[in-house]
């Protein structure tokens, strides 16, 4: 097969509307279209090593274009919540707001314009088609493991389209969601290489490999795993407030904390299975069921006035905590005045307090929002005014805190660092026999994005064999097992509470021990061949292959 320049512009548009479809849109993903990442790359693929007369600087100049304008499509379709978020929460005009999400966009699809550099670096230090496809996963998983350590945005990784795959993410305790990434790129290049080779052999036997490889990885949606044992409860509460901002004046403050503490001690809690998450509450008609045994009460992150340092705050947590003889991890904002500072430092929390009432400790979420709790850059952003001024002014912790208490140790992190799985796992090797993620997802409104975020948080339960409860201020608020899936939710936009089933688990993963190495070798291997295919040119242009 051969193409013009015009057509290679197609054919990366065509990546970049595909490569959105298997990811969440407007909530829970079908299956079908998780199935898409198998083929989504492949248009792109085709634009970048069609043959063509030589392959120069110009060639490779034309290539990582195209990647950064399929790049930028993909995140203007995966990422379009951002602009309804600038609208409502940074106070932007909706023309602020869509050139903001251009500018990230802009930004961010640099990755791929990097991945189609690497490639086309690839293909002509080896000069051959069929090693440059062989190497493609390779320099794929480098790129994402670039996303999450240059900008900390890994946001919807590829092997993150297959959570509901109970066959494929079994790469996950081993290789983290980087390893479904690589099979899945593979599978991308198998298919690819039917359109750009001319031996029957090399252009049949691949793709036949690649679905078949596929067609028998499906199977993994339809697989019956037992349940996992559960012997423990958890309390987790949704109060539903206002992200824009919660003020209790005067004795509004007392009528709030009595009605979270009721909810928290709620002893019949309606919960759901499985996936797509129902829209409706259905109360039980009684309250026949037996109240278990609390072993954990958590609140989320949330706009509402707590403060650690807080006296009215920390006596009602304390009385609740000693009411239900169960110790409880409350979000919160803690204030540490130093001397010397010009301002008091500010720190999104986490707080632990015994079931004596005792508060014991605190995590201080150590990876921070950029433009939502701290500006990135404030002097070259000082024009952003408008922006800048809605952003809080967060101080990054210093150090990650297992929380201990019964036997047990949890692991708390807050909101955005579900994203990153190598600091997850940190928690876990800190002895974490269940995790905690507590957030407020209520600035994404009812887009994608929360489902987006439910999907990355489950990898983390696989990629660390644990339990995973998931409180947030409206939704999603679930609880995750060891196998990525969803055994129990709350409704979103509900002030309800979850009695939520879970278990401690200690045993450890190769990935939760290991880490990243499969992407680290990858980013090695692509760093080599960038270096070969800057010097070189081995590329034969229209060889029979």
């Amino acid at each position: 097969m051969r193409a013009g320049s015009k057509l290679s512009w197609v054919l990366a548009a065509e990546s970049g509307v595909l490569l959105v479809l298997p990811f969440p849109v407007a909530g829970p993903l079908p299956h079908w279209r998780a199935a898409l990442a198998w083929i989504a790359f492949v248009p792109l693929l085709i634009a970048l090593l069609v043959p063509r007369a030589g392959f120069g600087w110009r060639r490779v100049a034309h290539n990582t274009l195209i990647g950064y304008f399929c790049g930028i499509l993909w995140y203007a379709g995966t990422c379009y919540w951002i602009e309804s978020t600038m609208q409502m929460y940074g106070n932007l005009s909706p023309s602020e707001a869509s050139f903001v999400l251009v500018l990230f966009c802009l930004y961010l699809g640099l990755y791929f314009a990097l991945f189609a550099f690497l490639v086309s670096l690839s293909q002509r230090a080896t000069g051959s088609t069929v090693w440059t496809l062989v190497l493609v996963p390779v320099l794929w998983v480098a790129v994402e493991l670039a996303r999450a350590h240059v900008t900390s945005f890994p946001w919807n990784q590829l092997g993150d389209s297959q959570i509901d795959n109970l066959l494929l993410t079994r790469l996950a305790p081993w290789t983290g969601a980087y390893g479904i990434s690589f099979v899945l790129m593979a599978g991308n290049c198998a298919i690819a290489s039917f359109f750009l080779f001319r031996g029957w052999r090399t252009r049949l036997i691949p793709p036949l490999l690649a679905i078949l490889l596929a067609a028998g990885l499906l199977k993994g949606y339809t697989l019956h795993v037992p349940q996992e044992t559960t012997r423990a409860t958890a309390m987790l509460l949704q109060p539903n407030l206002n992200v824009g901002g919660v003020f209790w004046a005067g004795d509004e403050f007392d009528k709030q904390m009595q009605r979270f503490a009721a909810l928290s001690e709620k002893a019949c809690n309606a919960y759901y299975a499985g996936i797509p998450i129902p829209h409706k509450l259905e109360i039980e008609p009684d309250c026949k069921t037996p109240r278990p045994a609390i072993n954990v009460i958590v609140w989320p992150e949330s706009p509402a006035p707590f403060e650690d340092a807080d006296p009215r705050f920390r006596h009602w947590v304390s009385a609740l905590a000693e009411d239900a003889h169960a110790p409880m991890i409350v979000g919160d904002i803690a204030v540490d005045r130093e001397a010397g500072q010009f301002r008091p430092l500010m720190y999104n929390s986490a707080s632990f307090v015994a079931p004596d009432g005792t508060f014991v400790g605190r995590y201080d979420k150590m990876h921070l929002v950029p433009f939502g709790e701290y500006t990135p850059f404030p002097q070259l952003l000082s024009f952003a005014g408008s922006l800048t001024d809605q952003v809080g002014h967060m101080t990054p912790g210093k150090q990650r805190v297992v929380f201990a208490t019964d036997g047990h140790r949890y692991g708390v992190f807050i909101c955005y660092e579900s994203i990153f799985a190598d600091e997850v796992r940190q928690f876990v090797k800190l002895g974490a026999d269940v995790l905690v993620n507590i957030s407020d997802d209520g600035w994404y409104g009812d887009t994608s994005a929360p489902w987006q975020h439910l999907n990355m948080s489950r990898m983390r339960a696989i990629e660390n064999d644990r339990w995973l409860l998931v409180d947030t201020n409206n939704g999603v608020t679930a609880v995750i097992d060891p196998h990525g899936r969803v055994v129990q939710s709350a409704p979103r936009h509900m002030e309800t509470s979850l009695a939520a089933h879970f278990n401690y688990l200690s045993r450890d993963t190769f990935y939760t021990r290991h880490g990243d190495l499969l992407a680290w070798l990858c980013a090695i291997i692509a760093i080599v061949l960038a270096g070969d295919g800057s010097v070189q040119n081995n590329y034969r242009p229209g060889t029979k292959i």
